[in-house]
């Protein structure tokens, strides 16, 4: 059934985990408690044309949070660097420059100079042109993050922030380890950012984990230990110093607790999502 007056969307595999992301997201941002605020989010959800109850259960806190977590560590390094530029992997429907660059007291020390490449396959891009607002400090590249070629486009020269939420983990071990050490020799100075899911759910990953009847998620090849991700100070040339990012804080007493101890007993590591700050020597 199609609906007059919205944009169809025709993604699969991958790329149609950005919907579901962006729905979790704009269910928690439509909320009067909701953790983030995204009005883009909402404006995208209620712009496509797409059954987004194919995705089962979408009112869940973990997407905002790790879009909160983003947003906090790359607004920390525009405070330093304001004229930096933010180069988002694989961004799928995410709005981070949006809510970066609102006009909100957390973003006033960041100003509204930043630039920002978003980066992902031609179709997903074709959507972001289409029913996102354009800026003048926005460049579109229409191509796989693994075609290094995009780091040709991006000018280093104040500064560089790379992001990659939702990335990583569908890769092969070798290509996002190949990305990875690629991005610290391109961009010493800079940052990187990324998120894995959690080591123990290596093996079910793998296999692509079912969240509804009619929805599986993509397999997920690439993972790391927190330990590994500790190490890449140690394995990958560039790389200067390792951040374990905690989560932002949830809603509710109980999920915060977990958080908390989760993130403090090195036991439970094996149990949790990390989040990785890389800083580029």
């Amino acid at each position: 059934m199609t609906h007059p007056g919205k944009h169809p969307v025709d993604l699969s595999g991958v790329p149609e985990t950005a919907l579901m992301t962006l729905q979790v997201r704009a269910s928690e941002a439509r909320r009067p408690d909701g953790l983030i605020d995204d009005p883009m989010a909402i404006h995208l959800v209620d712009s496509i044309d797409f059954d987004f109850g194919k995705f089962g259960f979408t009112r869940r806190q973990d997407m905002a949070l790790r879009a909160l977590a983003f947003d906090k560590q790359t607004r920390r390094y525009l405070r330093d660097h304001p004229r930096a530029t933010v180069v988002a992997l694989a961004e799928g429907m995410q709005t981070s420059f949006f809510r970066l660059d609102a006009d909100t007291p957390q973003n006033a020390a960041i100003g509204h100079d930043f630039r920002w490449v978003s980066i992902d396959f031609p179709p997903t891009i074709e959507l972001r042109r289409a029913l996102l607002p354009a800026s003048d400090r926005v460049q579109l590249i229409a191509q796989s993050a693994l075609d290094f070629s995009w780091m040709d486009r991006v000018d280093s020269s104040d500064g560089v922030f790379i992001t990659a939420e939702g990335l990583l983990m569908y890769l092969q071990p070798d290509e996002a380890m190949s990305l990875i050490t690629a991005c610290a020799a391109r961009f010493p100075g800079g940052r990187m950012m990324f998120d894995l899911p959690p080591s123990a759910f290596a093996p079910l990953a793998r296999r692509g984990l079912r969240t509804s009847r009619r929805y599986r998620v993509p397999p997920m090849p690439f993972t790391l230990t927190v330990a590994e991700a500790a190490d890449l100070v140690n394995t990958v040339p560039g790389v200067r110093a390792v951040h374990d990012i905690p989560a932002e804080r949830a809603r509710g007493r109980l999920i915060n607790a977990v958080l908390w101890t989760m993130q403090r007993v090195p036991l439970l590591d094996p149990l949790r999502p990390t989040t990785t700050l890389l800083e580029f020597g």
